[in-house]
């Protein structure tokens, strides 16, 4: 019967690939027309200036696309699989939601305000821990989520009883601000979070996971549309609205998967990025000297050289590395 899946994992690709490049080719010029143009910090790589005024907020062309087949989707894939409601599944979607409405918060504040800084990294974060609360108690009301925390690769798991939610609650508002840094160069974030959830995808199907394949297969049709426009040069930015709905994405897909701490190796390119700015902010509290010519990290390399394209490349492969190791580790 899973196998029959497989038919439903292709056209939920397809289907959300191509509303999401359709959305986000017509919210371009609406986007333009109202003015929500990215603005560039002035102590970024001089070269980010050409792309002053390019629209942002373009996550939410991707994110229609995913709720939309998404919706279309679910009731068939009920009837095959003659199963219940994809609870857990419909939880993650409303948690990504959410977290894309922080975003847009954030993104219109910044032009409300005239300036590249919206929510203040507190609010922020306030926002994504209440957020965060919210699914760790829904998926443990409805998904039947425990306080056990597996090692990933391993038979091991340990009971962390009431310390699992404040643990999780690092790990889900960590994530989630990671793949918001690597929201740096134009198609970094899109092309490293397709890589991580094609691995979300191959371990879907190894465990029977049909609401992990689905979320997966929603996930890498909306980064692969949003990428024709997103890919350097870019033509529109996600923005905050869809850097913070893929982090609450990419996240929701390893507890999903019932192994939240794999995430931390499937995406070690988000673990990289924001570890280079703690590295470099503690460097330079400390010792007033900075590690790295520019944080994060994306933006090191490209003070070394590298155009944005090789970085993109390189960091998708790092990634498919890890993917790759982590699929293998976990099948064996």
């Amino acid at each position: 019967m899973f196998n029959s899946v497989y038919v439903f994992f292709i056209i939920t690709i397809i289907g959300v690939f191509a509303l999401s490049a359709l959305f986000t080719r017509l919210i371009i010029p609406k986007l333009k027309s109202m003015k929500l143009g990215q603005t560039i910090l002035d102590i970024g790589p001089r070269w980010h200036k050409n792309k002053e005024g390019t629209p942002t907020m373009g996550g939410i062309a991707f994110i229609s696309a995913i709720l939309a087949i998404s919706a279309v989707m679910i009731l068939p894939m009920m009837k095959l699989t003659e199963s219940s409601l994809p609870t857990k599944l419909i939880i993650t979607l409303v948690f990504a939601v959410l977290n894309g409405a922080i975003g847009i918060i954030d993104d219109m504040t910044k032009f409300k305000n005239h300036r590249n800084e919206g929510l203040s990294a507190s609010q922020k974060l306030l926002l994504q821990l209440l957020v965060g609360g919210l699914y760790l108690m829904a998926m443990r009301f409805f998904g039947g989520l425990t306080t056990v925390m597996h090692i990933p690769f391993t038979d091991i798991g340990f009971d962390l009883g009431i310390i699992y939610y404040p643990f999780s609650l690092i790990l889900i508002a960590g994530i989630i601000n990671s793949v918001n840094l690597t929201d740096g160069i134009d198609g970094l974030a899109s092309s490293v979070t397709l890589v991580v959830c094609a691995a979300f995808a191959v371990l879907a199907f190894f465990v029977s996971n049909t609401e992990l394949a689905l979320l997966s297969a929603a996930l890498i049709g909306g980064c692969l549309g949003f990428l024709t426009y997103n890919f350097y040069p870019a033509r529109i930015f996600m923005g905050d609205t869809g850097s913070l709905f893929l982090g609450a994405a990419v996240v929701g897909c390893a507890y999903l998967l019932n192994d939240p701490l794999i995430i931390v190796v499937i995406g070690i390119i988000y673990v990289i990025e924001s570890l280079s700015v703690m590295i470099q902010v503690t460097s330079f509290k400390l010792t007033g000297k900075r590690v790295f010519k520019m944080s994060p990290i994306h933006h090191h390399f490209e003070k070394c050289g590298w155009s944005e394209i090789k970085i993109v490349s390189v960091f998708s492969l790092v990634t498919l590395l890890f993917s790759t190791a982590a699929v293998i580790l976990t099948l064996i």
